[in-house]
């Protein structure tokens, strides 16, 4: 008997976000008005943040590193984050210098109870996706508040960053809401 079977459903729609790494605004701006061009409208920008958790990246793309995240008006299917980070990989190459980025681009989604990041790395709290791309939950949210795991990134954890989610959470749920009937 199949009575206990889950009904396949289809995919939700989810929030597209994008997070950057970067040392100049204007390469920020200029991935704004590229990912913008792809993707649609930006519905939300955050302030830019220093970046300090980590020298990662300094190496590559200078030292005063600043963190910013965007999110856009139109939603997606999960599983085309896959194709996102692609394009968004092939745009930091296009904005780079000398075989060096000048901006880090962190694709993602976020939903009701969940943060997701895209990765190119596989580890074991990871989930293949497609075009060689991993999908990471990163944050989860539970009671009022998105909640770390073991493997979140330390910077995901700090207060700033998730006041900023919610706040893009907070769009996704009112994009959600059925339009009242008149």
């Amino acid at each position: 008997s199949f009575h206990n079977m889950g009904r396949i459903t289809r995919a939700k729609p989810v929030k597209l976000i994008a997070g950057f790494i970067f040392k100049d605004e204007k390469y920020l701006r200029n991935a704004e008005a590229v990912l913008a061009r792809k993707f649609g409208k930006i519905d939300f920008k955050s302030q830019s943040m220093p970046f300090n958790f980590t020298d990662y990246y300094a190496q590559e793309l200078g030292s005063n590193l600043k963190r910013a995240f965007i999110s856009f008006q139109n939603l997606i299917c999960p599983k085309s984050l896959s194709s996102v980070k692609a394009v968004t990989n092939h745009i930091e190459k296009n904005l780079s210098s000398g075989g060096n980025r000048l901006i880090n681009i962190d694709p993602g989604y976020l939903d009701a109870a969940r943060l997701i990041l895209a990765s190119t790395k596989d580890y074991a709290h990871r989930v293949y996706l497609d075009k060689g791309i991993f999908a990471e939950i990163t944050l989860i949210f539970k009671g009022h508040s998105f909640k770390a795991l073991e493997w979140t990134y330390p910077d995901y954890k700090s207060e700033e960053y998730i006041d900023i989610f919610h706040k893009i959470r907070e769009i996704f749920l009112r994009q959600c809401q059925p339009i009242p009937r008149t």
